[in-house]
């Protein structure tokens, strides 16, 4: 059985500004062989797949610039906003991934996958993901699994949600690990095959539904907290703890790469020079 009004958005979160960058909007580097900036060419990766909705979860500082660049339709599909926001005078930044998602549930009653809007996950990862979530007979949540070493960097230490999978490829826990490193793995017991969450999840809107009571319970639990987040991956682990969703994962088959700090949108820029890459 298909989706019979054949509404599936790609959701993006793009709330956030990037003190790394200067506070400037990373899915606006311009990396395209056209010009093109970030998330155009994920949009573009993501259209291609299907979707046929786009909403971009903004903030009070992104909104405007999303909108000037946007308006209400990119290629002819719909573009829908919506907006997290927080009382500054009690918190030092937004809430979080999970409550990025909530803040979009008047604009989410079908299917969706969300993702961030500083990475680029390739077409063939939004086709497995709309292909899987478009059926209505496919009543579990999905998600994609990279390998745990194509997504740490060269250098350095970075947080990554690590999926332990049954012998079916079913979610037991997401489990984050922060800090980590290619010579870490051991130690953390886990391996460069290790398989991890670069946060693009497909979703019912059933599930959203169920985030938003647990981001409720999150604020309700770090009342007066200036920084903790409330994180997708954590609260999607929350959710099937409790048995209340399945997530199956899918090997991830395309390259994934984003912008996390300064210098990596000329690395992108090179990747994309080096792919076939059709934007037309």
């Amino acid at each position: 059985m298909i989706n019979k009004n054949n509404e599936i958005a790609i959701v993006y979160m793009v709330a956030g500004l990037s003190s790394r960058f200067g506070g400037k909007i990373k899915q606006f580097a311009q990396v395209g062989p056209k010009g093109e900036i970030l998330i155009e060419i994920s949009i573009i990766q993501a259209l291609k797949a299907g979707f046929n909705k786009i909403i971009f979860i903004v903030s009070s500082k992104t909104e405007f610039p999303f909108k000037e660049k946007f308006n209400s339709s990119f290629r002819n599909i719909p573009v829908l906003y919506a907006l997290q926001s927080y009382d500054d005078k009690e918190r030092g930044r937004p809430w979080g991934t999970a409550e990025a998602l909530t803040s979009a549930l008047p604009l989410i009653n079908f299917p969706f996958v969300i993702c961030n809007g500083d990475d680029l996950y390739g077409e063939n990862s939004f086709k497995i993901l709309y292909d899987h979530i478009k059926n209505l007979d496919n009543k579990d949540e999905v998600s994609l699994g990279y390998k745990l070493s194509d997504v740490l960097p060269k250098e350095g230490k970075t947080n990554r949600a690590i999926f332990q999978l049954d012998d079916k490829d079913f979610v037991k826990e997401i489990k984050e690990y922060l800090n980590i490193s290619k010579e870490s793995l051991p130690s953390l017991g886990l391996s460069e095959s290790s398989k991890c969450s670069m946060n693009i999840f497909a979703l019912h809107p059933e599930t959203a539904k169920k985030l938003l009571k647990r981001v409720e319970i999150f604020k309700t639990l770090h009342k007066g907290d200036r920084i903790s987040e409330c994180l997708l991956p954590e609260e999607l682990n929350n959710l099937i703890k409790n048995d209340e969703i399945k997530m199956h994962i899918y090997p991830a088959t395309d390259k994934w790469i984003g912008i996390t700090n300064p210098g990596d949108e000329i690395t992108v820029s090179n990747y994309l020079k080096a792919i076939p890459l059709n934007t037309s």
